[in-house]
C-alpha cells in the first residue's frame, strides 16, 4: 500500500468526482494541533455505507500548505507526506513518504514504525488519516513564579554574586515530527487534539530549564539585565535544556524565545552598587574624587547645622583626621602610580592582533584559552617580574592594575654561576649579588 501524488486539480469537486473517497482538510484552528480526517464522499460513489475505518483504494487526499498528513493502518504509521499537493492511495504499491524539509531524521522514524508491521502488501482492516498542524505554534506566554538564580562574575575584579531573576516572556514551537508526536502525545485521536491539553506540561518543563539555562548564559559573562537583547543566545540555551525531551520524545522545537523583562530583587540591587562602589574607589583618583564629593555634601550640611557652621565643620575635621586621609593625599597617590599605556582592542579571540602562544597540549592559540584543551595562557614571568593578563608588569603579590593574585608555578630564580638565592626567589634582581651575573630565563630552577 502507498500514496502516489498526482497531478494538481484546481477544484475540490472534481477531485471528488474522480475518486471514490476524498480527503481534506481546509483549515486547521490556531488552537487545535492535529485533526482526524473524514470521508468526503463524491456524487459518483457507492460506498455510501462504507466504514469511515477503512480506506478504498484509489481514494484522493489533498494536504494543503502549512499541514502533514500520516495514515495509520491498525495503529501504526504506514504513510506519510509533509509536502503540499494532491494524493492517490494504492494499496497495491509499497509504503511511501513525501517529504523534503524534514530531513533524515523523519525518515528513520518513519521506517522503525513500518518495521513493525508488513501486511504483505493488502490492506488491514483499520485505516485512518490524521492532518498536522505544521504552522508555528504562538502565544505561549511564560513567568517565572519564584526567582532563577543567576550568576553574576565580575572577572576583571575576581568577584561573582548570585542573584534571583524574575523574567516573563513568549516562546513558540513548531511540529517537526509528525510520526513521534502521534506515537507519543496524541495516539489515536477520534476527533482533534488541542493545544490546551499539552500546554501546561510544556510550559512547566519550559520554566524548569530556565536555571540550567540561565547558568549558561551567566558562564559566558552576559548580564541579567541583558537577556532581552540576547533573545539568540538564549534560545539556544532553552534549546541544550528542552531538546532532549521536545525534540527527541515528541518530536516538537523551540521556535521563538522572547524575553520581555528581567529584574532581580532591590536587596540585590543594592548589594551590586555597593560593591560596584567600593570598586570603583579602589583607584586613588576615584576615591578622591569621591571624597571631595562627599566633603562638599558635608559643608552643605554644616551650613544647615542647627548648632551652628562652626560645630559642624568641627565634626568634618574630626571625621578626616580619624579617617587618615584625605583628598590631596589620594590625589598624590594617584599621579605616582605609572600610567599604563592604551592597548590596542584585542579581537574577538581575546588576544592583540599577531600575538600566539603554544599550549602544552601542542596546539597554537591566540585567545586566553586554549580551544584543544581548556587550559588557561599562561602568565608571562620575567626576571622583572610577572605580567599579569590585563598587561600590567608586577613584582608583589598582587597586580596593582587589577588586584588580581599571582598564578602560582611562579619558576624561581637561582644564579647558574655560584649558586645565590635571591630573598625572593619569585622576583630576582637584574644581577647576582654575589658574583655579578645577569638573570636569565638559565636561572630558573628547573
Amino acid at each position: 500500500m502507498g500514496l502516489i501524488k498526482a497531478a494538481l486539480v484546481g477544484a475540490s469537486q472534481t477531485l471528488a468526482d474522480s475518486w471514490l473517497e476524498f480527503f481534506v482538510c481546509e483549515s486547521i484552528p490556531t488552537d487545535c494541533l492535529v485533526v482526524r480526517g473524514k470521508k468526503q464522499l463524491g456524487k459518483h460513489s457507492s460506498n455510501t455505507k462504507g466504514n469511515d475505518n477503512v480506506i478504498t483504494d484509489g481514494s484522493g487526499i489533498v494536504v494543503h500548505e502549512g499541514q502533514a498528513m500520516i495514515m495509520v493502518d491498525q495503529g501504526v504509521v504506514t504513510e506519510i507526506a509533509t509536502e503540499p499537493g494532491v494524493y492517490k492511495y494504492e494499496t497495491g504499491t509499497a509504503p511511501s513518504i513525501f517529504s523534503s524539509t524534514f530531513g533524515a531524521g523523519l525518515k528513520a522514524t518513519f521506517k522503525e514504525m513500518w518495521e513493525r508491521i508488513k501486511y504483505g502488501g493488502s490492506a488491514a482492516k483499520d485505516q485512518r488519516v490524521y492532518f498536522f498542524n505544521m504552522k508555528e505554534i504562538l502565544d505561549n506566554k511564560f513567568g517565572t513564579q519564584n526567582p532563577v538564580p543567576f550568576r553574576m562574575a565580575y572577572q576583571d575584579l575576581g568577584r561573582s554574586f548570585t542573584v534571583g531573576v524574575r523574567c516573563n516572556g513568549i516562546y513558540s514551537y513548531k511540529i517537526a515530527d509528525p510520526v513521534l508526536f502521534y506515537v507519543n502525545v496524541c495516539g489515536n485521536v477520534t476527533d482533534r487534539y488541542m493545544r490546551s491539553e499539552l500546554d501546561n506540561q510544556l510550559k512547566s518543563e519550559f520554566l524548569d530549564s530556565l536555571q540550567p539555562a540561565f547558568a549558561a548564559i551567566s558562564a559566558s559573562g552576559i548580564r541579567y539585565d541583558e537577556l532581552p537583547g540576547r533573545q539568540r543566545e538564549v534560545k539556544a540555551a532553552i534549546e541544550t535544556e528542552v531538546n532532549p525531551i521536545w525534540n527527541e520524545k515528541r518530536g516538537l522545537k523551540i521556535w521563538t524565545v522572547n524575553i520581555n523583562s528581567a529584574t532581580i530583587s532591590e536587596e540585590d540591587t543594592k548589594r551590586i552598587q555597593e560593591f560596584e562602589d567600593r570598586a570603583w574607589n579602589r583607584d586613588p583618583g576615584n576615591a578622591a574624587a569621591t571624597l571631595v564629593e562627599a566633603q562638599a555634601q558635608a559643608m552643605q550640611n554644616a551650613a544647615n547645622n542647627p548648632n551652628g557652621a562652626a560645630m559642624g565643620l568641627f565634626g568634618m575635621g574630626m571625621a578626616q583626621q580619624m579617617g587618615g586621609a584625605n583628598a590631596q593625599g589620594l590625589f598624590g597617590m594617584a599621579q605616582q602610580q605609572p600610567q599604563q599605556p592604551v592597548q590596542p582592542t584585542p579581537p574577538a579571540g581575546g588576544a592583540p592582533a599577531g600575538e600566539t602562544w603554544k599550549c602544552e597540549c601542542g596546539a597554537t592559540n591566540t585567545g586566553k584559552f586554549c580551544p584543544t584543551c581548556g587550559k588557561p595562557k599562561p602568565v608571562k614571568l620575567t626576571p622583572d617580574g610577572w605580567t599579569c593578563e590585563c598587561g600590567a608588569v608586577n613584582k608583589g603579590k598582587f597586580c596593582s592594575e587589577c588586584g588580581k593574585k599571582k598564578p602560582e608555578g611562579a619558576p624561581l630564580y637561582k644564579c647558574d654561576k655560584c649558586g645565590w638565592e635571591p630573598e625572593d626567589p619569585f622576583n630576582p634582581p637584574k644581577f647576582c649579588a654575589e658574583c655579578g651575573d645577569p638573570f636569565t630565563d638559565d636561572d630558573i630552577v628547573k
